[in-house]
């Protein structure tokens, strides 16, 4: 299988667009956006359907798919249960996301290389088996990679990473998915997906000083919020466009994750050329160039934007502040002038624990200079980080290219520490023993999430998001009430002075950017004497069992595990940290089912009543025994429940442990697919009041699942311990083939049968 994006795929896939576009466009009888064109460009096959966002399903053809090292795991092991000799599209898989980040980049990558060389080798191996190319561990961030090797405009991709979309900077539709879609799609089946709404982002005016793309995003979450993006592709268009680099692109794309987004896209322009040629894609770039008409909107969308997109928004980039998201969650957002107010009113902890910038978000070869243009200010003065600066490179290429032209040594000479090219803090894989128990403290990151516990697994540690001149800023002032366009920094010699804004910096280096060697293996010719490695002891992997198939009954009188209160993302229903290192054995992994969950009935965190004995237990200690006889269960959630990272465990554990059906207000877009492929019921109350209905001992029962229908709802009733009942509705998005997953226990099921 050829793993690179070559210039006949693409050929091919502007070709197919051209003729498509044609065709949908005359069939919908107006201009389109560009990712109608995209996506009509990809679909299956094209007849007289109109889609309508939101609520019809598509079947697309993805041009490749990327996994990465923690949820490729899953991936392999589901594609292994399809029977195929080899994956039928471009596989890749990136080694990024079980790199510990404890003292700098060499020595935790030796420990991390040591700690994970099991799933490492067993990673390996299946890409070899199955024609999949694998990068190797220090090779960088998924996302990273695939923008500088694999992505192009106009392209459609599909990766098990919630920040996929990132290759959006590159004008590519690239979207997060659960691992079953992955498996499915590398096994060459069509890839299903809700047709989304359309959210367009107008920009005008063009960024200076103090204000970098990361604020845009930053501005576009506190609009929308963490769910108002949900089943949307946000599509960013106007003049102000053309005023950002590629990378600058892909930071606003990667963090449309965070406001529940499908994808976000920006249209082909020079920007996106100049980077396919700088990094050795210039003939990608040539026919990028042909087909320009097919990388843009219609001219008429720009004109009239309301006409064609579900909702506006429009920034002009030339007033636009620079901003700070979070604690906690990354719509929270002030500008930078309001953030000390904020400091106070909130009793927020001042003194900054430790900044930390890079990350798949942030690490361009941009993001890295202007970061060093402030740090070349500090060391001008005699002055150096007030706190630990933690640097993480976004890849081996970036990692070279900035360690040859000195903003490495810019950054080092004001005191930090280079950590190894991966994901590290961002995901969880970051240890502080200096840290007390319970110690609340606040950091600064150039990151994309700040769930609780999400960093460093301590959930009173504030994480603050900013852009990486705002957080070396931060870092040089050591408080968050530090605000670097007024307030003073004292020099060595004692003098007062304030922080220019960073020079405008180079979006490419001009010597090109280095080219590592040794960080890719591609798969071989023939793999038929090839092996995977699994230890059938290993406390790591294990062989999937299907899961069993519906017995055709009613769910009825089922206890219910939890009541989640407030927000429930896969960070609490499968946490990371050290939880990281179990994501292919699903048996041990299922012990930190709902560890973060905060239980509506009592507040207390990952722990609920067992009915058997009437004692307060951990939520996998009680669906442990409720398995042991048989007994199935359900989970109560409140709003946007699965928000956050596309990973699937977090639909598996339940399903593993005994999890029937999840009933909430609303779920999040990837979280909801994930339980719907594993053959757990996904619902929504229908009226969300209902969910005050629902107390501890109540049993719950799904009732006429037989008679289970595209649009048709589910009747449920609530028994109190009282002999009272309540009876109420639930809604769910399942379409025709979906029902066949839950009927025959998951979709996975459903593609082994079809082999």
């Amino acid at each position: 299988m050829e793993t690179d994006t070559t210039e006949e795929l693409v050929s091919n896939v502007y070709l197919k667009l051209k003729n498509n576009i044609v065709k949908y466009r005359n069939l919908v009888g107006r201009p389109l956006t560009l990712s109608e064109k995209i996506l009509s460009g990809h679909l299956n096959e094209i007849d007289d359907t109109v889609f309508t966002g939101g609520k019809d399903y598509v079947f697309l053809k993805p041009d490749r798919v990327a996994l990465q090292d923690v949820t490729g795991q899953m991936v392999m092991l589901q594609f292994m249960q399809a029977g195929l000799k080899q994956t039928a599209l471009p596989t890749t898989v990136h080694c990024d996301h079980l790199i510990r980040a404890e003292v700098q980049g060499d020595v935790d990558m030796k420990v991390s290389l040591d700690e994970n060389s099991e799933v490492f080798k067993f990673l390996q191996s299946a890409s070899a088996k199955y024609g999949c190319g694998f990068w190797k561990p220090g090779a960088g961030i998924i996302h990273q990679v695939v923008l500088e090797n694999y992505a192009f405009p106009g392209g459609l991709m599909i990766g098990t990473d919630s920040h996929t979309p990132n290759a959006g900077g590159l004008g590519m539709i690239a979207i997060g998915v659960g691992g079953l879609d992955a498996a499915e799609t590398m096994a060459g089946l069509p890839w299903e997906l809700l047709y989304p709404k359309k959210i367009g982002v107008k920009l005008t005016g063009a960024l200076t000083g103090w204000t970098a793309p990361k604020d845009i995003i930053l501005k576009v979450a506190e609009e929308l919020t963490v769910s108002g993006g949900t089943n949307a592709i946000v599509e960013y268009f106007g003049p102000g466009t053309k005023s950002i680099s590629c990378t600058g692109k892909a930071t606003i794309t990667n963090m449309g994750a965070e406001i529940g987004a499908t994808c976000s896209v920006f249209p082909y322009d020079e920007r996106m050329e100049t980077y396919l040629k700088y990094t050795n894609r210039e003939g990608i770039a040539q026919l990028a160039n042909q087909n320009k008409e097919s990388l843009i909107a219609d001219p008429e969308i720009e004109s009239n934007p309301e006409k064609f997109f579900d909702r506006v928004i429009e920034i002009n980039l030339s007033t636009l502040e620079p901003h700070i998201v979070g604690p906690h969650t990354p719509d929270l957002a002030r500008t930078i002038s309001e953030l000390s107010d904020d400091v106070k009113s909130n009793d927020y902890t001042d003194p900054i624990s430790v900044a930390l910038i890079g990350s798949c978000t942030n690490s361009s070869y941009e993001d890295m200079s202007r970061a060093a243009s402030l740090a070349e200010q500090a060391k001008s003065k005699g002055i150096k980080a007030k706190i630990p600066l933690l640097v993480t490179p976004g890849s081996e290429q970036i990692r070279g290219t900035i360690e040859r032209d000195g903003q490495m040594n810019s950054l080092l000479d004001i005191g930090a520490t280079v950590l190894a090219n991966a994901c590290g803090p961002c995901i969880g894989q970051w240890n502080r023993p200096e840290l007390e128990k319970d110690q609340q403290n606040t950091i600064v990151t150039t990151f994309n999430r700040n769930f609780p516990g999400r960093n460093d697994g301590k959930r009173n540690t504030l994480n603050f998001i900013g852009s990486p001149e705002m957080i070396i800023a931060l870092a040089l002032g050591g408080r968050l009430s530090f605000n670097p366009l007024k307030d003073d920094l004292i020099a060595s010699d004692g003098t007062k002075f304030k922080l220019e804004p960073p020079k405008p910096a180079p979006e490419v280096p001009e010597e090109g950017f280095m080219r590592p060697e040794g960080i890719f293996i591609a798969p071989p010719s023939n793999s038929d004497d090839i092996e995977v490695i699994i230890d059938p002891n290993s406390k790591r992997l294990q062989r999937l069992e299907p899961f069993s198939k519906w017995d055709g009954n009613d769910f009825e009188n089922l206890p219910i595990m939890v009541k989640a209160k407030g927000k429930c993302t896969t960070d609490h229903i499968s946490p990371a940290g050290a939880w990281l290192s179990l994501r292919g054995h699903l048996d041990n992994l299922s012990d930190n089912m709902l560890l973060g969950a905060v239980n509506a009935f009592n507040d207390q965190v990952g722990q609920g009543k067992n009915i058997l004995n009437n004692k307060q237990e951990s939520f996998s200690q009680i669906a442990r025994q409720y398995k042991e006889k048989q007994m199935r269960w359900v989970i109560v959630a409140d709003n946007n429940y699965g928000e956050g990272s596309s990973r699937e465990h977090a639909a598996m554990t339940p399903r593993f442990l005994g999890c029937a059906a999840v009933i909430t207000k609303s779920l999040a877009r990837i979280h909801e697919t994930n339980l719907k492929k594993q053959g757990i019921l996904a619902l929504t109350f229908s009226n969300p009041e209902d969910y005050e209905k629902i107390l501890e001992d109540d049993k719950i029962s799904l009732l006429e699942l037989n008679e289970l229908a595209p649009d048709k709802q589910v009747r449920c009733v609530i028994s109190h311990p009282t002999g009272e009942k309540d009876e109420i509705l639930l809604n769910h998005s399942y379409n025709k083939s979906q029902i066949e997953w839950f009927k025959s226990g998951s979709a996975l099921n459903v593609l082994r049968n079809n082999q």
